[in-house]
């Protein structure tokens, strides 16, 4: 049997989810999100109690679009919050970032509080700029701070990339990959340069056109 992920001693650590609350459609993709809470909630060796959390969600409404962040702690304790949900821009310029993600860091998997690096990275974002794209040591894309990466290709493929990449399961990349919308793929800066469309995006807020800005 496999051992548990050991959680850090930070009290306040927890498992993330983070929903878009639509009038009239309710939570987006949200058993897909509660899904991927129960597994990571399995890896960690934390209780989770998904009818509970569904109901817990279950409970919000509003007349405008929110953004909701459902937390788990490590003795079960589930803790939902909401905030507007701001429209998307209609394009984002992206830069390539100077730190590198461990392909093999398992803590990429999961989303958790413990995400320093991409929280660094977004408070240091330069003017003009709404995303960081992060390399992995062996030069291969993964992701953003806050989103997955999809390109579309040339010769007509839709790609996304590998998990062994170093790469957050992203709710919206599953779903796409699910529907054989996008495939995964080994991708390198020649392929972001060679696309023909670049999107950021995530379950929160969907496809965002990108940019590559100039660095």
């Amino acid at each position: 049997m496999e051992s548990p992920l050991c959680a850090p001693t930070d009290p306040d650590f927890r498992l993330i989810e983070t929903l878009a609350f639509r009038p009239g459609q309710g939570f987006v993709r949200r058993d897909r999100h509660l899904a991927r809470m129960a597994r990571s909630a399995k890896a960690f060796g934390f209780p989770f109690d998904d009818a509970l959390a569904a109901e817990q969600l279950d409970a919000v409404a509003g007349v405008s679009p929110l953004r909701c962040r459902l937390t788990l702690g490590a003795e079960g304790q589930l803790e939902v919050t909401t905030g507007a949900l701001a429209d998307n821009p209609p394009v984002w310029r992206v830069e390539v970032a100077q730190t590198r993600l461990t392909a093999d860091d398992i803590w990429l998997r999961h989303k958790t509080t413990q995400r320093a690096l991409y929280d660094a990275a977004r408070a240091s974002l330069p003017d003009g700029i709404d995303e960081v794209l992060f390399l992995n040591e062996r030069d291969e894309l993964c992701e953003g701070t806050i989103t997955n990466l999809f390109l579309h290709m040339p010769d007509g493929r839709h790609l996304t990339p590998a998990l062994t990449s170093g790469v957050l399961p992203g709710i919206l990349r599953e779903e796409l990959l699910v529907n054989k919308q996008v495939a995964e793929a080994t991708l390198t800066l020649t392929d972001l340069k060679n696309a023909s469309k670049i999107y950021m995006g995530n379950s929160l807020r969907g496809l965002i056109r990108a940019e590559l800005a100039e660095q």
